[in-house]
């Protein structure tokens, strides 16, 4: 349920319904003093693809884009497609900020109106790790999902040994719903996932 800490804009409130279907509205989230987040700017290009850039080693540990991503180009291609899908009602993607710094990104993806649900997914720079700063950020999204976009189901996934993300989860309270055999190829090898949901009166009582 909505943390006393966490205010969002007035414009992302509702979903925009358009002929062609359902938009997210802009989305812009003061957590604390400290801790912000908002919407994806093609502005950011440059500041996430050095971010990305600066943390690849570490983020190709457990994600499968990164050679996929080389160049600023690259990144702005990637801030294009989310705000399209933005816009197409399929996702909305967030840039974190820590005092005023990009320091990751938290999205609610693959979003059915129909079905009313939509998963999570995050990452966060080495550097900021230990600051309860994902666990923060995905509570937004999940409030976000659940009080403004009326969903009913929110998951995450995450890759078996990646702890890090799986404390984040556990942290949350969602509900560990069973493993998906190898359901990612990561670069030379498939990965397995754990599966962990909420439901909107769970959190509701949370």
């Amino acid at each position: 349920m909505f943390s006393g800490q966490i205010e969002f804009s007035a414009d992302s409130r509702v979903p925009v319904r358009e002929s062609k279907g359902v938009a997210f509205v802009h989305l812009s989230c003061c957590i604390s003093e400290r801790l912000h987040l908002r919407s994806l700017k093609l502005e950011d290009t440059h500041p996430l693809f050095s971010l990305t850039d600066a943390n690849r080693e570490y983020l190709r540990q457990w994600l499968p884009w990164l050679d996929a991503n080389l160049h600023p180009e690259d990144t702005r291609a990637f801030i294009e497609r989310s705000i399209e899908n933005m816009q197409a009602g399929k996702e909305t993607v967030s840039a974190i900020f820590y005092d005023r710094t990009l320091v990751g990104l938290v999205g609610l993806h693959e979003v059915s109106w129909h079905h009313r649900s939509g998963c999570v997914g995050y990452w966060l720079s080495a550097d900021y790790q230990g600051k309860g700063i994902m666990t923060r950020a995905c509570q937004s999204m999940l409030d976000y999902g659940f009080a403004t976009l009326k969903l009913n189901r929110i998951e995450i996934c995450c890759a078996v040994n990646n702890a890090r993300s799986e404390a984040v989860v556990k942290r949350l309270g969602l509900a560990y719903e069973g493993t998906l055999r190898e359901a990612e190829w990561l670069y030379d090898h498939f990965v397995d996932w754990k599966v962990y949901s909420m439901l909107a009166h769970e959190w509701a009582i949370c």
